[in-house]
């Protein structure tokens, strides 16, 4: 029985490297449309930066996240975190990275994982990622972003000329994104864009944080529809209690953008995971792990 065992465990593996080798490299795709939960780390915060006090959150601090999706017909790879790869160096342990942007601001995230080690623990690397997708241009959605410029870029006209224009805001870092620049960019027009046209995976503009701000939906045949949220909020009370950023771009646009969305999750009966929320980003189960 146990000369069985090893045999049928030498012939799976054998047919796991047949299968990633007849993709060129690339892991096989999945039966089914897949999402990993990629760690970014946790951005200390002030409530008073979305119209909050102390009293009315939870916590203070924010997540930092980035989502891979995995489709039958290719990979789409949703923010790319915060603090860029190569100017830390992973310990095993809680790093705390501290950072200025270009408005004066500091920053302080800790952070215990890379990005691409992430990548990698689930079977994968920047090259086999078919398309980027950055819910916006901001400092904490944008670090490693250069890393994945062999992908074709999805992203809204309205987005693209804010990131690449004369004076980005003073929220974004453009050197983490600099290489999209000259990436294969398919410029999205639609409220919203089918990315694999099956209806699986859906971004759909909710402009107001940034000029082309999106959000993603991800349906999936065991745990159903998703909407990972980008910074339509941060913290779940600025929904609850109908509070707003101080430094949205048009808070108006942000408004119709919250309803549009609310009118979505009740039609397909979605899941709305803010990604900023701390509380409920520690309750998801992270790479290599996925939900599908």
């Amino acid at each position: 029985m146990k000369a069985r065992c090893v045999l049928f465990a030498f012939l799976a593996g054998v047919a796991a490297t047949a299968a990633v080798a007849a993709q060129g490299g690339r892991p096989a795709p999945p039966p089914s449309v897949r999402l990993y939960v990629l760690d970014g780390g946790v951005l200390e915060s002030d409530p008073a930066r979305y119209q909050l006090t102390k009293a009315d959150v939870t916590t203070t601090q924010l997540s930092v996240a980035a989502y891979l999706i995995v489709h039958p017909k290719g990979v789409l790879l949703w923010d790319t975190g915060a603090i860029t790869d190569s100017d830390w160096t992973p310990s095993g342990k809680p790093v705390e990275q501290r950072l200025t942007l270009p408005d004066g601001q500091e920053r302080r995230v800790t952070i215990t994982a890379s990005l691409l080690s992430q990548l990698q623990a689930a079977g994968y690397k920047p090259a086999d990622v078919t398309y980027l997708a950055l819910s916006h241009h901001h400092w904490d959605h944008t670090a490693n972003a250069n890393a994945f410029a062999g992908a074709a870029w999805l992203v809204r006209a309205a987005e693209r000329d804010a990131m690449f224009g004369a004076q980005p805001a003073g929220t974004a870092r453009p050197a983490t994104f600099s290489a999209l620049k000259g990436s294969r960019t398919i410029l999205v027009s639609n409220d919203e864009h089918d990315v694999f046209g099956d209806g699986t995976v859906v971004l759909k503009l909710a402009a107001g944080h940034t000029p082309g701000h999106q959000v993603l939906y991800v349906k999936m045949a065991r745990t159903g529809g998703v909407l990972l949220s980008g910074d339509l909020y941060h913290y779940p009370q600025e929904r609850s209690l109908g509070r707003f950023p101080t430094f949205e771009y048009n808070v108006e646009q942000t408004r119709a953008a919250r309803q549009d969305v609310d009118a979505f999750l009740k039609k397909t009966g979605a899941q709305l995971w803010i990604q900023h929320d701390l509380t409920a980003h520690r309750a998801l189960r992270k790479a290599p792990a996925f939900y599908d």
